[in-house]
C-alpha cells in the first residue's frame, strides 16, 4: 500500500468519492443473515450502490482480498477481531500481494474489536477508516468510534449515539466520570418486542424516565468525556468470590498475547469461590499458551481477580459464521477437561 496518502479524519473519507462515478462498492464478509452484514447492503444499495457476495460458504481471507481488488471494493463490512483477526495475520505475511487501494472504509459490529488489531490493519490500508459500531438488531446507533491512520480507538470505547443513555438496573441515569456501572438503553425508534414472546419483550423493552427504551443487556460505564466504556453482556458475566467479571475484557487482555490467536473466558463452577475463570485459548500455530505466563499477562492490564485460574487449550474457538461464540459450548467443554461437574 506504498504511495497512498494516509486519512485522518472522516472528511477526507468523502473526498475520496467521485459523485460522478458508479455508486459505492461494499462488500460483506460476513453473513447476509446477520444484521451487520444485512443493514450495511440495505444501505448501499438505497444509496444506488453495489452490494459484492463472497462465492464461497465459508470466511476464505484469500478470497475476500481477491474479491475486493477485482471488484475495486469502497466497504468491507465484518464482525470484530473474529474476522480482523485472520485478515491482518494473512496480510502481515503477504504484504503488497493485493491492490486495496479502492477500500476507503472496514465497518465492524456485534463483536469486540481491539485496538493493536486496528493499528495493524492501518499499516495495510492507511487511505482507509476503520468504523467500529456497537449496537444490535433491536437496539440500533448506541455508540460508535472511528480510527484512522491517525489514530486507533482504544477498544469498547464509543462516542455515545444520539438517543443512547446509561442507566442503573433501577432506572436512574450513570454520571460521567462517577466509574458506576449501568446498562446501555437506546430510545426513539425502536422494535414493538420479539415476536410471540412477552417475557422477553418486558425484560429488554423497559420504562425508565416515563419513556421506553431498548436495553439489549450490555454493561458500560460513561468516562469523564462523555465516552461509553463498555463492558460486557451481562448474562455471560462471571460471578468470582462476589466479584462481577465481563468476559470481554477478560478476553482483549488474552489476545493481546503473542501465543493467542483467540480466545473466550468463561466461569468455571468452584465451592469457595463460586466461579473461577477459565481462559479457552486458541493458539497461534507453533506456540504453547502456559496458563501462568498468560495470568501474569492479563493481571498487567486488568485487576488480578480478573486473571484465569484455569487453562484450556482447544484447535479452534468454533465462532459461528457471524463472528458470535457458544459461551455455553464452551463452558461445557472446559468443565468436562477440567474434570468439573457444571452446576
Amino acid at each position: 500500500m506504498l504511495g497512498i496518502a494516509p486519512v485522518t479524519t472522516m472528511e477526507e473519507i468523502s473526498t475520496r468519492l467521485d459523485p460522478a462515478a458508479p455508486g459505492f462498492v461494499l462488500l460483506s464478509a460476513c453473513p447476509l443473515m446477520h444484521g451487520t452484514g444485512q443493514f450495511s447492503s440495505l444501505i448501499a444499495m438505497n444509496l444506488g450502490g453495489c452490494v459484492v457476495s463472497l462465492p464461497s460458504r465459508h470466511f476464505d481471507v484469500d478470497e475476500l482480498l481477491g474479491e475486493v481488488e477485482r471488484n475495486r471494493v469502497n466497504s468491507v463490512i465484518i464482525v470484530g477481531q473474529a474476522f480482523a483477526g485472520p485478515l491482518l495475520e494473512h496480510l502481515d505475511t503477504q504484504p503488497g500481494t493485493y491492490d486495496l487501494s479502492s477500500v476507503i472504509m472496514m465497518s465492524s459490529s456485534g463483536v469486540m474489536w481491539g485496538q493493536d488489531n486496528k493499528e495493524g490493519l492501518l499499516r495495510h490500508l492507511p487511505q482507509a477508516a476503520l468504523f467500529d459500531s456497537f449496537g444490535s438488531s433491536e437496539a440500533v446507533g448506541m455508540g460508535a468510534s472511528v480510527s484512522t491512520a491517525g489514530g486507533a480507538s482504544q477498544t469498547a470505547r464509543f462516542q455515545l449515539g444520539p438517543n443512547c443513555v446509561v442507566f442503573t438496573d433501577n432506572g436512574r441515569r450513570v454520571q460521567p466520570g462517577s466509574g458506576e456501572r449501568g446498562l446501555v438503553a437506546v430510545g426513539g425508534s425502536i422494535p414493538l418486542g420479539y415476536y410471540k414472546d412477552e417475557a422477553k419483550s418486558a425484560a429488554t423493552f423497559r420504562i425508565f424516565e416515563e419513556r421506553r427504551w431498548s436495553v439489549p443487556g450490555d454493561w458500560a460505564q460513561v468516562a469523564e468525556d462523555g465516552s461509553l466504556i463498555l463492558l460486557g453482556r451481562g448474562s455471560v458475566c462471571i460471578n468470582t468470590g462476589g466479584e462481577k467479571v465481563f468476559p470481554e475484557e477478560v478476553e482483549e487482555a488474552l489476545k493481546q498475547h503473542p501465543s493467542v490467536r483467540d480466545a473466550v473466558a468463561v466461569g468455571i463452577p468452584d465451592i469457595r469461590f463460586g466461579e473461577t475463570i477459565c481462559a479457552v485459548v486458541e493458539a497461534v500455530p507453533g506456540h504453547t499458551p502456559v496458563l501462568e505466563e498468560l495470568s501474569d499477562h492479563v493481571k498487567s492490564h486488568l485487576a488480578h481477580y480478573k486473571a484465569p485460574r484455569h487453562l484450556v487449550i482447544v484447535d479452534s474457538i468454533g465462532r459461528a459464521p457471524n463472528g458470535k461464540v457458544d459461551y455455553r459450548r464452551l463452558t461445557a467443554l472446559a468443565s468436562t477437561q477440567l474434570g468439573v461437574a457444571t452446576l
